[in-house]
C-alpha cells in the first residue's frame, strides 16, 4: 500500500478539525476542489472512507477519527516546535489557539492582547469561544481559560484574574410593570432571560447563596441564549432579568439603566485560569502571553 506523505495527512487533519472544506482550504491556502481531490486520493491509497460528504456538512469516519486521533497533536506538536525555533532569532512567534467561554475571552483575553500583540508582530493568536469543556490536546488547543473550579487537575492552571461576581438586573421599565423580586424564589414568576450551554446539558442554573443557604434557579422565561451580549441587550431592552458577570453589567447600574437585585445572594467565586497540558512544551509566544495575564492582585 502506498504511504500517504504529510501535506496529505496535515490536510485531512485541517478539515476533519474543520468540518468544512471551505473553511481548511482557506487555512491552507489552496483551493477547495484542489483540497477534495487531496482527501479522495488519500482515501483511495489508505482504501479507507476518511470523511462522510454531504451538501451541508464534512464529518470524519470512524476510520477518520482514529487517523485525526493519532495524527493531529502530532501536527500540533511538530508546529509548536517550529514556532519556538522563532527563539533563536530573539523574537517570540508562531500561533496560539485557545479556547474559552465568551465573557473569558472579552475580559480577560482581550485585554492582555492589547498589551501584547502590538509589540510582538510575529505572534498570532487564534480564540475559539467555546462553553464545552473539551479536551484541549486532543482539539489541538494550546490552552483554555476557565474558572478555577472546572480546571482538570491534570492541567498546569494559571490565575489570570480575580474573584467573580455575578448580578441579577433588570431595566427599570421592566420592574416598573413586573415588580421587584425579593427573594429567589420570586423568580420563579419573573420573565428570566435563560442560558442553554453544552456544559450543563439544559438551561445554566442561577447560583445564589446567602449565609451558606444555597438556590439554585433555573429561570425560565421568553428567551434562551448562548450569548452574553444577547442576554445583556435583551435586558437593556426591558424583556426580562438576566443574570450576568458583574462586570458587564456594573456600566449599565452606573447609568441606571439596569438596576440590581438580589446583590447580597451573589457572593464571590474563584476567576479564570488559564490551562495548558504539563506534558507539552511551551512555546515562547505561549509564555510570553501567560506572564501578561497572569494574576498579580
Amino acid at each position: 500500500m502506498a504511504q500517504p506523505d504529510f501535506n496529505d495527512l496535515a490536510a485531512f487533519a485541517m478539515v476533519a478539525k474543520e468540518r468544512s472544506f471551505t473553511k481548511a482550504g482557506a487555512k491552507l491556502g489552496v483551493s477547495q476542489s484542489a483540497l477534495s481531490q487531496t482527501i479522495k486520493a488519500l482515501e483511495e491509497r489508505l482504501k479507507l472512507r476518511l470523511l462522510t460528504r454531504t451538501t451541508r456538512s464534512v464529518a470524519p469516519t470512524e476510520a477518520g477519527l482514529r487517523l485525526l486521533e493519532a495524527v493531529a497533536p502530532r501536527f500540533d506538536e511538530i508546529e509548536a516546535e517550529i514556532a519556538a525555533l522563532g527563539e533563536l532569532r530573539g523574537k517570540p512567534a508562531g500561533t496560539i489557539r485557545i479556547t474559552a467561554g465568551e465573557h473569558a475571552a472579552i475580559a480577560a483575553l482581550q485585554p492582555a492582547l492589547r498589551r501584547l500583540l502590538p509589540d510582538h508582530p510575529d505572534i498570532k493568536v487564534e480564540i475559539i469561544v467555546d462553553y464545552a469543556l473539551v479536551d484541549i490536546v486532543a482539539a489541538g488547543y494550546d490552552a483554555g481559560v476557565r474558572l478555577g473550579e472546572q480546571v482538570a487537575k491534570d492541567m498546569i492552571a494559571v490565575r489570570i484574574g480575580p474573584e467573580m461576581r455575578m448580578a441579577v438586573v433588570g431595566s427599570p421599565a421592566y420592574f416598573k410593570r413586573y415588580g421587584v423580586p425579593g427573594t429567589p424564589q420570586d423568580l420563579t414568576s419573573h420573565n428570566c432571560i435563560a442560558s442553554r450551554l453544552p456544559t450543563y446539558g439544559g438551561l445554566f442554573p442561577w447560583g445564589l447563596e446567602k449565609d451558606g443557604r444555597e438556590v439554585k434557579v433555573r429561570g425560565e422565561g421568553q428567551l434562551v441564549f448562548n450569548s452574553l451580549a444577547l442576554r445583556l441587550s435583551s435586558a437593556l431592552d426591558g424583556l426580562g432579568l438576566a443574570y450576568l458577570p458583574e462586570d458587564q453589567a456594573i456600566p449599565h447600574i452606573r447609568t441606571g439603566k439596569l438596576i440590581r437585585v438580589l446583590d447580597d445572594w451573589c457572593p464571590p467565586f474563584p476567576g479564570y485560569h488559564l490551562y495548558y497540558p504539563s506534558r507539552r512544551h511551551s512555546s515562547s509566544a505561549l509564555s510570553l502571553l501567560i506572564d501578561v495575564l497572569r494574576y498579580r492582585g
